[in-house]
């Protein structure tokens, strides 16, 4: 970062570090398992519970359209969050969006359904989902900045991975409910068992809240505040002065966020509707690639601490252009056990692309406006990317459900990414080169 650390001893400090590393991990973990339960449940169950009176594919659309707009208040969230984060601390601010988050996602398995309140069941839904949203639009940016802010220069691109893992984690956990709640018939899920996925907000965020209260400010915003070089606001300092590294960022985190909506969310409503495949066939798929991602996202994070975030984005997003269309051929012709096999092997490349994005941002922007435009730019990605599912349904709709068409999306968000992430390598060196305190890598 452009700012330098303040004085501690160096063994405390690093057992602080590992602390927080824990606790933004485990945060953001629960955070992502309230995001992503949504996702789930919208390709599996919530068009039929919140969409009854339309045709099965209009339903699915409409529940994918509801998880969209979870990503539309991202923005919002990533300038509220990103204000505090900036100016009164990181801690503060991610104390927040874990209560707003955990709150927003149990009450959506208290909502009543459609055959009970008509249509006050969607427009709650909707509304819930733009809380989460809200949330996770200052919990990102917060999380990669608490971590790598209390870690020493060489190491800052794996600790700013450490919380990438949690949306694996997140993901685990989802699939591993809903595979456990496959067990019981579809008229008992409608009945309301799809409500304890949600509920489990609640316990969760009390886990996630504990650890957070016991964690220290990052030594980098304590000297920020100490200098008196807080921005006075945070979203104007961005708006003037790194608008191009805001849109950068936004390509460069494309293809990380989005693949995850369209080779889980979409790709599992498409394997049950087109394919044929079981529900536990596809929620299998994703609990193993998943379970794979707790190994390459620190294994990529390490790599990034060698060659540099920016370098191990770019690869990530051109293997997965190369792997797009093969892999969607595949899926096209799958078995069960081919199935799984392609999604595990075809996650591996775009997880590069997630697991060295934190520490790509964390190079890209000073320290003194970093919350804000961190979360800026992960939110206005978020929003493209979230739309991902919707998009791609139209898209098969127009093109018959051609075996091809979700490995075109898949090919775009990687050549945007690679374009981001080639920008942001350039940025990233020449504020090396006029910034030394930054000890950035290129």
């Amino acid at each position: 970062m452009s700012t330098s650390p303040t004085a501690v001893n160096p063994a405390q400090r690093a057992r602080m570090a590992r602390k927080v590393a824990g606790a933004s991990f485990v945060g953001t973990a629960l955070e992502s398992y309230d995001f992503y339960v949504f996702g789930t449940a919208a390709a599996l169950i919530l068009n039929r519970v919140f969409f009854p009176d339309v045709d099965p594919v209009t339903g699915t659309l409409l529940a994918f359209l509801s998880l969209g707009m979870g990503f539309v208040a991202r923005p919002l969230g990533a300038i509220l969050f990103g204000h505090i984060g900036d100016r009164v601390g990181r801690k503060k601010s991610l104390i927040y969006t874990i209560v707003l988050m955990g709150l927003a996602t149990g009450v959506i398995g208290l909502l009543p359904d459609y055959n009970a309140i008509g249509i006050w069941a969607p427009v709650l839904l909707v509304l819930l989902r733009l809380l989460q949203g809200l949330a996770v639009g200052g919990e990102w940016g917060g999380a990669v900045l608490i971590a790598s802010e209390h870690a020493e220069p060489k190491k800052r691109a794996l600790f700013a991975a450490i919380p990438q893992i949690g949306s694996p984690v997140g993901t685990i956990m989802v699939t591993a409910t809903f595979l456990l709640l496959a067990q019981v018939s579809p008229e008992a899920m409608e009945a309301g068992v799809w409500r304890i996925p949600f509920l489990l907000a609640f316990p969760f965020m009390a886990v996630a809240l504990y650890m957070r209260l016991a964690i220290d400010e990052t030594p980098v915003f304590k000297d920020v505040a100490e200098h008196k070089e807080v921005a006075r606001v945070p979203l104007l300092d961005v708006l003037r002065t790194q608008p191009a590294a805001v849109g950068i960022a936004m390509a460069a985190a494309l293809l990380g966020i989005g693949s995850y909506f369209l080779m889980t969310t979409y790709t599992q409503a498409y394997g049950i509707s087109e394919l044929g495949l079981s529900q536990s066939t596809v929620l299998n798929a994703a609990l193993v690639g998943s379970v794979l991602q707790l190994a390459t996202i620190p294994a990529f994070g390490y790599l990034a601490t060698k060659i540099g975030s920016a370098k191990v984005v770019a690869a990530g997003a051109a293997a997965t252009l190369l792997i797009s269309f093969p892999l969607y051929y595949l899926i096209s012709i799958a078995n069960q056990p081919v199935y799984i096999l392609t999604i595990l092997i075809g996650g591996i490349a775009p997880t590069a692309a997630w697991a060295a994005l934190g520490g790509l941002m964390a190079d890209l922007f000073p320290a003194r406006t970093g919350f804000t435009a961190m979360s800026i730019a992960y939110s206005f990605a978020g929003i493209l990317a979230g739309f991902t599912p919707a998009v791609t349904q139209v898209f098969s709709d127009a093109t018959g459900a051609a075996w091809w068409h979700p490995g075109a999306v898949l090919a775009l968000m990687s050549l945007v990414t690679i374009a981001g992430a080639l920008g942001a390598g350039r940025m990233i060196k020449a504020r090396s080169q006029t910034e030394p305190a930054a000890a950035v890598a290129a």
